[in-house]
């Protein structure tokens, strides 16, 4: 049989059209983004904020979905498994980081299942007890645990949570010895706080901002290096004598590893411009949580953060001896 070359040549690109204007076209379905804690928890709030934004400008609808469990594992599992079509994303914080250490039978790498598309949002954490604890101050507070120790009840929002993870480096940094609380969520913890059930907390602004203001608990400090613009009388837990101590959550965006470069650069443009949004500038603002800077809103700037937090979880968590299975 002959082939005419041109004829095959002219086939060989017809084939090729339908991929080429997929991703052209992409996106051609409303995105969903997932979520690996409850609604109304603070990733979330900032998921939904951002997902608002980016759909205007994707002109499609971002839907957040909340799958829960295992520290956010189960989501990222579900994430690393999907269709690589730019049609499902995956917004997850600092514990995308902790999980190689805590779990030893992840169903993903987080290095290598997944294309970066930016970094998001930094928030900060605050020290926190119930109104009636003793001390004042966080000075008070390292004088008031070194006295009592483990009689002091320590909450977090679960194994794997930021919130056990700033706890832990909190007792290492004061060389002190707490009784940790897990709860299941940051909600429950708070309550536990609120109601006196247990003495301190560690969480993020996107859920301390209000108690803070309204003086209904009672403030250590905040544990970035720097005070933080919402709150910027209050001093840091590194000024007030813990030297070095450095604790945030940081926030990154993901889509299954395969994903076309093309829909990661379109994704990365409505990451981009979003983040500009007065609206979501506004929310943020409101929470408490830090917009990354430019040069931090791109897939190489996640993908390389991501490395360096790996590299440094790792050791603490061994040492602290924290793992889940």
């Amino acid at each position: 049989m002959n082939i005419n070359p041109l004829s095959l040549a002219a086939a060989m690109a017809l084939a090729g059209t339908p991929a080429l204007a997929t991703a052209a076209d992409f996106p051609q379905r409303p995105i969903s983004m997932i979520v690996p804690f409850a609604a109304g928890g603070p990733t979330d709030v900032v998921a939904r904020s951002l997902a608002n934004e980016m759909g205007k400008v994707l002109k499609q609808t971002v839907v957040v979905e909340n799958r829960t469990g295992a520290g956010g594992t189960l989501a990222a599992g579900y994430v690393a498994a999907a269709k690589p079509d730019g049609h499902t994303i995956f917004l997850h914080h600092t514990g995308m980081a902790t999980a190689p250490a805590m779990y030893s039978k992840l169903r993903y790498d987080p290095l290598k299942s997944f294309e970066y598309i930016g970094e998001v949002v930094d928030v900060p954490m605050t020290l926190m007890a119930r109104a009636d604890l003793p001390p004042n101050n966080f000075r008070e507070f390292v004088d008031y645990a070194k006295a009592n120790g483990d009689k002091i009840n320590l909450a977090n929002a679960g194994p794997g949570a930021v919130s056990q993870l700033c706890g832990s480096l909190l007792q290492q940094a004061m060389g002190v010895k707490f009784t940790t609380v897990p709860f299941q969520g940051t909600g429950p913890a708070m309550t536990a706080l609120m109601g006196k059930q247990v003495d301190v907390l560690c969480d993020q602004t996107t859920q301390t901002l209000p108690h803070i203001k309204a003086k209904d608990l009672k403030f250590y400090g905040v544990t970035t290096p720097e005070r933080i613009s919402q709150l910027p009388d209050a001093p840091t837990l590194a000024e007030q004598g813990l030297k070095g101590f450095e604790v945030k959550v940081w926030h990154g965006l993901y889509a299954p590893k395969g994903t076309p470069r093309q829909a990661v650069d379109k994704l990365n443009e409505s990451l981009k411009v979003a983040l500009k949004a007065p609206a979501f500038v506004q929310r943020m603002e409101q929470l408490g949580a830090q917009i990354v800077s430019e040069d931090r809103q791109t897939p190489e700037s996640l993908q390389k953060w991501l490395a360096a937090e790996v590299a440094k979880w790792e050791p603490i968590l061994k040492a602290e001896n924290i793992s889940i299975n």
